[in-house]
């Protein structure tokens, strides 16, 4: 693995209506602990229920996680407080990645919290140009990504969704979506 003062942290963004923002940030998330680098998961939305990515995390001491969203807020009852908890969420990422204790950093699901207005995409991008540091890796995932942070970002991929099991009455199946 290459020393921080010989790489270049890459900015990843994971967005679009399809199926595996999540799924291939958290392939990165394990190829980064996989070459030992010190690794922290934030999740926006996501709520406290557990997912097997949290699971198998559980087997690495070089991942940290951090699951910390209020759930599915396009079904929410209080914007009020999702608002708050989606700014508390995006302080705690900030202070995480200036810790400088890190080599990647996935946001996951914060692209939802610009698409919602919640955190501007500006100030995302802001953040990322000003303050990331450069030998950091960060991915940021979730549908509506704002065009500010597909701006600074060095790699983008848009998932489309062609077909989906739900659509065809399928609920949520262990080991594919969660």
């Amino acid at each position: 693995m290459k020393e921080r003062d010989r790489r270049q942290g890459i900015v990843v963004v994971n967005t679009g209506e399809g199926k595996g923002k999540s799924s291939s940030a958290f392939g990165m998330v394990f190829r980064a602990a996989g070459w030992g680098m010190k690794v922290c998961v934030i999740q926006f939305i996501k709520g406290k229920w557990k997912t097997g990515e949290q699971k198998a995390a559980e087997r690495f001491d070089n991942i940290e996680w951090h699951t910390l969203g209020d759930g599915f807020t396009w079904d929410t009852k209080n914007p009020e407080q999702d608002i708050k908890t989606s700014r508390e969420i995006w302080e705690f990422a900030k202070q995480k990645i200036r810790s400088e204790a890190y080599d990647f950093v996935l946001l996951d699901e914060i692209n939802y919290c610009c698409g919602y207005q919640w955190i501007s995409g500006q100030e995302i991008a802001d953040f990322i140009s000003n303050e990331k540091p450069p030998w950091l890796h960060l991915v940021l995932t979730g549908r509506n990504a704002a065009p500010e942070v597909i701006e600074v970002a060095h790699t983008v991929t848009e998932m489309k969704m062609l077909k989906h099991a739900y659509k065809q009455g399928i609920k949520a199946a262990q080991g594919i979506e969660f």
